[in-house]
């Protein structure tokens, strides 16, 4: 018998970092260590009330348990087209427009599979949400990083990039897809109408497809962002969002993705062959999430307002330094020594995780990064054990 081996693509791909870290973890903590978890942005807060009562009374009903539509139900996406208009300024046609996903992460594979051929260019920030590159990778696409630095406050470099295809470092026309990612996890650095201009300006020069990811517009931001907004944008932009960071609600994978509708015919045909549909109670749960008043989500940030704090002090006790300015549910700060031997130094003294920035990319090589998904009492005794053990 011969040995079986996987495919070619498997080999290209690790596990998620935070897959064999949360395994070492899970094992400290029985062995009775008590780490406490800095690293995970998965919201500890609650969805609002009338989202859960909206789940617990539809799933009880006897009428509710078959499969969905692939497109979503017509309730939700109708919802998702008035968030956006309510909060974004955005118009979009629910019928067309707006796709509901199983969370936005799944969206990034659909996107992808779409739009890429093997041996297609992909455009990636580095640092940069670690899927963009693997995901890539599965789709066999030729990955170009493009560097965001703090000089240039994390923000692409266009002229660099335009200075690259010149001197044939890259090849901006076999480039089909652009991620970006504002406000930009894992920098904390905000986007603004002025970046989404240029990112637009920027793919339609080069018929590149932005792809914006924008879970964490409602985190500690004053006024949430779309690069839908841009006129013209839906042309060559395709835009993912989430419940999971603005509404407390990462485990119900629930998520859009919104673009034109001959985009979006693309996606679909992709999604259709891959899922069938979210459980109705869920996607009806989601229309009451959505529906959340300025109130909510002040009350909710308040909350993160005094998490940073801690998480600042956190910063400044390991010889980070982290930019005041930063938003979403993150703290990314810069070090002096090495970032991977500070955070091991972290969690196996001081018993804290710590993210190094170095799984973001070869620019987070010499920062941290701190989530804000913890309480209070945990922030303040973790600080206390980091000021013990260092």
């Amino acid at each position: 018998m011969k040995t079986i081996v996987p495919a070619n693509r498997v080999s290209n791909v690790q596990e998620y970092y935070f897959s064999v870290k949360l395994k070492e973890i899970a094992q400290m903590n029985a062995n009775g260590e008590n780490v406490i978890n800095l690293g995970i942005g998965s919201p500890d807060l609650p969805p609002s009330e009338k989202t859960i009562e909206a789940l617990t009374s539809n799933a009880v009903r006897p009428d509710i348990h078959g499969y969905q539509p692939y497109v979503g139900i017509a309730e939700l996406r109708e919802e998702f087209a008035n968030w956006y208009k309510k909060w974004y300024g955005v118009e979009l046609n629910p019928t067309n427009e707006i796709l509901p996903l199983i969370g936005s992460k799944e969206g990034i594979m659909h996107i992808t599979l779409a739009f890429i051929n093997e041996g297609d260019g992909v455009l990636v920030p580095n640092p940069g949400y670690p899927t963009y590159t693997s995901v890539s990778k599965l789709a066999g696409a030729r990955i170009y990083n493009y560097n965001l630095t703090e000089e240039n406050g994390w923000h692409p470099d266009f002229r660099a990039l335009e200075e690259a295809d010149a001197k044939g470092e890259i090849d901006l026309k076999s480039i089909k897809l652009m991620w970006c990612n504002y406000p930009n996890m894992p920098t904390g650095a905000n986007g603004s109408t002025e970046l989404f201009e240029k990112l637009v300006a920027f793919g339609k020069k080069h018929n590149i497809v932005i792809c914006h990811d924008n879970p964490y517009s409602f985190i500690l931001t004053e006024k949430p962002l779309s690069i839908l907004s841009i006129p013209g944008a839906k042309d060559i932009c395709i835009e993912l969002n989430s419940l999971s960071k603005s509404s407390n609600m990462p485990g119900w994978r629930i998520g859009m993705v919104a673009t034109n509708s001959i985009f979006m015919q693309w996606i679909l045909r992709v999604k259709s062959n891959m899922d069938s549909g979210m459980f109705r109670p869920m996607q009806l749960a989601a229309v009451e999430a959505l529906k959340a008043e300025r109130s909510w989500y002040d009350k909710m940030n308040a909350v993160y307002s005094g998490r940073r704090a801690l998480a600042h002090q956190i910063m400044e006790t390991i010889g980070a330094d982290a930019r005041k300015e930063q938003v979403g549910m993150f703290l990314w700060g810069k070090v002096k020594g090495n970032a991977k031997e500070l955070c091991d130094d972290v969690l196996y003294k001081a018993k804290v995780f710590i993210t190094p920035g170095f799984i973001f990319g070869s620019q987070g090589e010499n920062y941290v990064r701190i989530s804000l998904c913890c309480k209070e009492p945990q922030l303040e005794e973790a600080l206390k054990r980091i000021k013990a053990a260092l």
